[in-house]
Protein backbone atom coordinates (compact mmCIF):
# COMPACT_ATOMS: atom_id res chain seq x y z
CA UNK A 1 0.00 0.00 0.00
CA UNK A 2 1.34 3.44 -0.91
CA UNK A 3 1.63 6.11 1.76
CA UNK A 4 -0.97 8.87 1.56
CA UNK A 5 0.24 12.41 2.02
CA UNK A 6 -1.69 14.15 4.76
CA UNK A 7 -2.58 17.83 4.72
CA UNK A 8 -1.29 19.44 1.59
CA UNK A 9 -1.31 22.85 0.11
CA UNK A 10 -4.66 24.59 0.73
CA UNK A 11 -4.33 26.63 -2.44
CA UNK A 12 -3.62 23.52 -4.54
CA UNK A 13 -6.58 21.68 -2.97
CA UNK A 14 -8.85 24.67 -3.63
CA UNK A 15 -7.67 24.89 -7.23
CA UNK A 16 -8.26 21.15 -7.70
CA UNK A 17 -11.80 21.44 -6.34
CA UNK A 18 -12.51 24.51 -8.49
CA UNK A 19 -11.20 22.86 -11.68
CA UNK A 20 -13.07 19.65 -10.88
CA UNK A 21 -16.28 21.62 -10.49
CA UNK A 22 -15.67 23.38 -13.82
CA UNK A 23 -15.00 20.06 -15.58
CA UNK A 24 -18.23 18.68 -14.14
CA UNK A 25 -20.06 21.79 -15.41
CA UNK A 26 -18.50 21.29 -18.86
CA UNK A 27 -19.58 17.64 -18.99
CA UNK A 28 -23.13 18.47 -17.88
CA UNK A 29 -23.30 21.37 -20.36
CA UNK A 30 -22.11 19.23 -23.29
CA UNK A 31 -24.51 16.41 -22.40
CA UNK A 32 -27.42 18.86 -22.19
CA UNK A 33 -26.40 20.51 -25.47
CA UNK A 34 -26.22 17.16 -27.26
CA UNK A 35 -29.61 16.17 -25.85
CA UNK A 36 -31.26 19.44 -26.87
CA UNK A 37 -29.72 19.48 -30.35
CA UNK A 38 -30.34 15.83 -31.24
CA UNK A 39 -32.77 14.04 -28.93
CA UNK A 40 -35.21 16.52 -27.40
CA UNK A 41 -38.95 16.48 -28.09
CA UNK A 42 -38.54 19.42 -30.48
CA UNK A 43 -35.86 17.61 -32.48
CA UNK A 44 -38.06 14.54 -32.76
CA UNK A 45 -40.89 16.73 -34.06
CA UNK A 46 -38.72 18.05 -36.93
CA UNK A 47 -37.28 14.63 -37.78
CA UNK A 48 -37.00 14.20 -41.52
CA UNK A 49 -36.57 17.93 -42.13
CA UNK A 50 -33.64 18.56 -44.45
CA UNK A 51 -33.29 22.19 -45.45
CA UNK A 52 -30.08 24.12 -46.06
CA UNK A 53 -29.30 27.84 -45.87
CA UNK A 54 -25.78 28.74 -46.95
CA UNK A 55 -26.47 32.45 -47.50
CA UNK A 56 -25.13 34.36 -44.48
CA UNK A 57 -27.47 36.61 -42.47
CA UNK A 58 -30.66 35.51 -44.28
CA UNK A 59 -32.49 34.24 -41.21
CA UNK A 60 -30.80 36.83 -38.95
CA UNK A 61 -32.14 39.74 -41.03
CA UNK A 62 -35.51 38.03 -41.29
CA UNK A 63 -35.63 37.68 -37.49
CA UNK A 64 -34.55 41.28 -36.87
CA UNK A 65 -37.13 42.63 -39.31
CA UNK A 66 -39.93 40.92 -37.38
CA UNK A 67 -38.55 41.51 -33.86
CA UNK A 68 -41.41 42.59 -31.59
CA UNK A 69 -39.66 43.32 -28.30
CA UNK A 70 -38.22 41.43 -25.39
CA UNK A 71 -40.12 38.61 -23.68
CA UNK A 72 -39.26 35.32 -21.97
CA UNK A 73 -39.72 33.33 -25.18
CA UNK A 74 -36.59 34.98 -26.55
CA UNK A 75 -34.44 32.60 -24.49
CA UNK A 76 -35.46 29.67 -26.67
CA UNK A 77 -35.97 31.27 -30.06
CA UNK A 78 -33.56 30.77 -32.93
CA UNK A 79 -31.70 34.08 -32.59
CA UNK A 80 -31.04 34.40 -28.85
CA UNK A 81 -31.21 30.66 -28.22
CA UNK A 82 -28.23 30.00 -30.50
CA UNK A 83 -26.21 32.73 -28.83
CA UNK A 84 -27.12 31.58 -25.30
CA UNK A 85 -26.43 27.94 -26.17
CA UNK A 86 -22.75 28.62 -26.86
CA UNK A 87 -21.99 31.17 -24.14
CA UNK A 88 -21.09 28.45 -21.61
CA UNK A 89 -18.84 26.87 -24.26
CA UNK A 90 -16.65 29.97 -24.57
CA UNK A 91 -16.76 30.66 -20.84
CA UNK A 92 -15.91 27.15 -19.61
CA UNK A 93 -13.15 26.53 -22.16
CA UNK A 94 -11.55 29.84 -21.20
CA UNK A 95 -11.71 28.91 -17.52
CA UNK A 96 -10.30 25.42 -17.94
CA UNK A 97 -7.66 25.76 -20.64
CA UNK A 98 -5.07 28.52 -20.39
CA UNK A 99 -4.08 28.16 -24.03
CA UNK A 100 -7.70 28.84 -25.05
CA UNK A 101 -7.72 32.28 -23.43
CA UNK A 102 -7.64 34.14 -26.72
CA UNK A 103 -10.72 35.39 -28.53
CA UNK A 104 -9.61 34.07 -31.92
CA UNK A 105 -9.12 30.54 -30.53
CA UNK A 106 -12.54 30.52 -28.87
CA UNK A 107 -14.12 31.88 -32.08
CA UNK A 108 -12.48 29.21 -34.25
CA UNK A 109 -13.34 26.36 -31.88
CA UNK A 110 -16.93 27.61 -31.50
CA UNK A 111 -17.28 27.86 -35.27
CA UNK A 112 -15.80 24.38 -35.88
CA UNK A 113 -18.03 22.84 -33.21
CA UNK A 114 -21.09 24.58 -34.63
CA UNK A 115 -20.30 23.45 -38.17
CA UNK A 116 -19.95 19.89 -36.88
CA UNK A 117 -23.30 20.11 -35.08
CA UNK A 118 -25.07 21.61 -38.10
CA UNK A 119 -23.61 18.91 -40.37
CA UNK A 120 -24.69 16.13 -38.00
CA UNK A 121 -28.19 17.60 -37.69
CA UNK A 122 -28.42 17.63 -41.48
CA UNK A 123 -27.02 14.10 -41.81
CA UNK A 124 -29.48 12.71 -39.24
CA UNK A 125 -32.40 14.86 -40.49
CA UNK A 126 -33.09 16.50 -37.13
CA UNK A 127 -33.14 20.13 -38.20
CA UNK A 128 -32.06 22.59 -40.82
CA UNK A 129 -28.45 23.26 -41.72
CA UNK A 130 -28.13 27.03 -41.44
CA UNK A 131 -25.01 29.17 -41.76
CA UNK A 132 -26.73 31.76 -39.56
CA UNK A 133 -26.78 29.23 -36.72
CA UNK A 134 -23.00 28.92 -37.11
CA UNK A 135 -22.66 32.72 -36.99
CA UNK A 136 -24.88 33.01 -33.89
CA UNK A 137 -23.24 30.06 -32.10
CA UNK A 138 -19.78 31.50 -32.78
CA UNK A 139 -20.99 34.85 -31.44
CA UNK A 140 -22.24 33.09 -28.31
CA UNK A 141 -18.86 31.46 -27.73
CA UNK A 142 -17.20 34.87 -28.09
CA UNK A 143 -19.66 36.43 -25.62
CA UNK A 144 -18.83 33.62 -23.18
CA UNK A 145 -15.14 34.45 -23.58
CA UNK A 146 -15.95 38.12 -22.92
CA UNK A 147 -17.79 37.17 -19.74
CA UNK A 148 -14.75 35.14 -18.67
CA UNK A 149 -12.50 38.18 -19.16
CA UNK A 150 -14.88 40.42 -17.19
CA UNK A 151 -15.09 37.87 -14.37
CA UNK A 152 -11.30 37.49 -14.32
CA UNK A 153 -10.86 41.26 -13.98
CA UNK A 154 -13.48 41.48 -11.24
CA UNK A 155 -11.86 38.65 -9.27
CA UNK A 156 -8.44 40.21 -9.69
CA UNK A 157 -9.80 43.54 -8.42
CA UNK A 158 -11.55 41.78 -5.53
CA UNK A 159 -8.36 39.96 -4.49
CA UNK A 160 -6.34 43.16 -4.64
CA UNK A 161 -8.92 45.18 -2.75
CA UNK A 162 -9.36 42.66 0.06
CA UNK A 163 -5.88 41.07 0.06
CA UNK A 164 -7.16 37.56 -0.56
Amino acid sequence: MLPVKQGGNRKRNGTFLWRGTLYLCLIIYLALLIYLLFFSHYRQSVQGMNSVNLIPFTSIFQYLSTFSGFHTGLLTDNFFGNILAFMPFGFLLSCLYGRMRRLIKIAILSMMTSITIESLQFAFSVGAMDIDDVILNTSGGMVGYGLFRIMKQLLKSFKYRFYI
